[in-house]
């Protein structure tokens, strides 16, 4: 009988140990999410608990005085978002009255122009309005389900935040780096820090702007489109497109074809600008996934934690990334990770940049 050689073997526990993890991840979501959430939210926060230590302001007080923030402009959004989301569901009826007429004067003209015949019926049943509302209340629920641990939350932000300061060290020691030369270890706390404050800053103007475009527009709970366009645009790649499909269909179902067209490009100017001018101004190559890696990553967090997976999707992957860079046995797959073949030298001097950018 032919023995298995000690490699595949060692793949084969390295495999089964990785589908023990995932399952228990998987099964004990309710906790990790909020934890997860917890992490980031204190991420995100800790620069300006940094800013603050600068112009001698004690620790304890802005900590108070940003989770304070995070409370009020957290009660505000949900008060806003559930009124628009009532006022939604209540109009839904004269949505769908409103859409068959549009649909019916296009018929005409596709008709009479073009020859065309459509069914005006079959169009309506494809283009119901409620899926609007069904899209944003799926993720806002889905979002809103891991808020119901929000005191939790705001507990493990303080406590992580009074602790933030200490947590490299304690991190070297236990990788056994008390002389704190792996380097490694800073670039991931660095990188992922900053993604997470450049893109909190990003999705805050992203939504800003869709906000006031949708209210000068005229178009009804634009306050709801705004939150879903800073929500989803931590998803990259997809998360902004997914954004607009809800508030052009109401457009087109309110204001009209022409107002919807205006819509759909307020979207495409914003992210445009946004994710190819601003964002990557200040996070160069950002970092390091492919587009491909990124996508397929989204997918993955999405169904192993749900909505929050999908936002904290890059962050988690670059975790991954780093984790699997620090061992000789699977840098080759950090490789596979990244998003292009670029010389050493070039990845550091770009590794240097995204960490210069300022807290």
């Amino acid at each position: 009988m032919e023995t298995k050689s000690p490699t595949a073997i060692k793949a084969i526990l390295v495999l089964a140990c990785v589908v023990v993890i995932l399952a228990g991840i998987k099964a004990a979501s309710t906790i990790v999410v909020p934890f997860l959430l917890s992490i980031f939210i204190a991420m995100a926060c800790h620069p300006i608990i940094h800013w603050a230590s600068r112009y001698k302001v004690p620790r304890w007080l802005s900590v108070i005085l940003v989770i304070l923030l995070i409370v009020i402009f957290g009660f505000m959004l949900a008060g806003l978002v559930g009124n628009s989301m009532a006022e939604f569901r209540e109009n839904i009826p004269q949505y769908k009255q409103q859409l068959s007429d549009e649909l019916v004067w296009v018929t005409t003209r596709l008709e009479s122009l073009f020859s065309i015949e459509v069914n005006s019926d079959l169009l309506v049943s494809y283009l119901d309005p409620g899926i609007a509302m069904s899209m944003a209340t799926n993720i806002l629920t889905s979002f809103g389900s891991v808020l119901t641990n929000f005191l939790l939350i705001i507990l493990t932000v303080v406590f992580m935040l009074f602790e933030a300061d200490s947590v490299p060290k304690k991190v070297h020691i236990a990788l056994d780096d008390p002389s704190m030369k792996i380097q490694q270890i800073d670039k991931f706390l660095v990188s992922v820090k900053n993604y997470l404050v450049i893109k909190t800053i990003v999705s805050i103007g992203t939504g800003t702007v869709i906000g006031l475009w949708l209210y000068f527009l005229g178009l009804d709970h634009f306050m709801l489109w705004a939150v879903l366009a800073f929500l989803l645009n931590y998803i990259p790649n997809i998360g902004s497109i997914i954004a607009a499909v809800p508030a052009v269909l109401l457009a087109f179902v309110q204001l009209g074809p022409g107002i919807a067209g205006l819509t759909a490009i307020g979207y495409v100017v914003t992210n445009t600008v946004m994710g190819n001018v601003v964002e990557p101004k200040f996070l160069g190559r950002g970092l390091g996934l492919s587009t491909l890696v990124v996508f397929l990553s989204l997918i993955f967090w999405g169904w192993l934690l749900g909505t929050v997976g999908m936002l904290l999707s890059v962050p988690l992957t670059m975790i991954v990334k780093i984790a699997l860079e620090s061992n000789e046995d699977s840098r080759w797959i950090a490789v596979l990770l990244d998003s292009e073949d670029i010389p050493e030298e070039q990845q550091e001097q770009e590794s240097a940049d995204v960490n210069q950018v300022p807290e």
